[in-house]
């Protein structure tokens, strides 16, 4: 009978525990601290020149990035002709190409095919 217990309790936890993995909270990216602050010519630099190390330091990571947009539609924001922001909403501000512009996000990647530094989650920093 006790054997029985154990085993339930046992198995009861590694479910638990299961599901807290599968199922973890969502960062919120807009509420938090920024790791890195740099331009975005600068993080595309470190990207051609070693991607691997370049992933390391800043994949999934929180980032404020500045540029020049070149490229605006409603979701989404190119800075600089190689990084690309993507918005979760529609992004309301006023903004124009050539204008200067500072964001936070988290940072996924960079793909190879476009020469893109991808961001996800992005705001616009005021």
């Amino acid at each position: 009978m006790n054997r029985k217990w154990i085993i339930t309790l046992i198995l009861l936890l590694l479910v638990f525990l299961g599901y807290k993995y599968i199922y973890q909270d969502h960062r919120d990216i807009q509420k938090e601290q920024a790791e890195f602050v740099v331009s975005s010519t600068s993080i595309t630099k470190e990207f051609l020149q070693n991607s691997m190390e370049a992933e390391k330091k800043y994949l999934n990571k929180t980032i404020e990035i500045r540029g020049v947009i070149t490229e605006i539609t409603e979701n989404d924001i190119t800075l600089n002709n190689n990084v690309f922001c993507q918005f979760s909403s529609k992004i309301t501000n006023l903004f124009t190409t050539k204008d200067s512009i500072t964001i936070k996000g988290r940072c996924i990647g960079y793909d190879d095919l476009l020469q893109l530094v991808k961001i996800d989650q992005s705001t616009i920093i005021e």
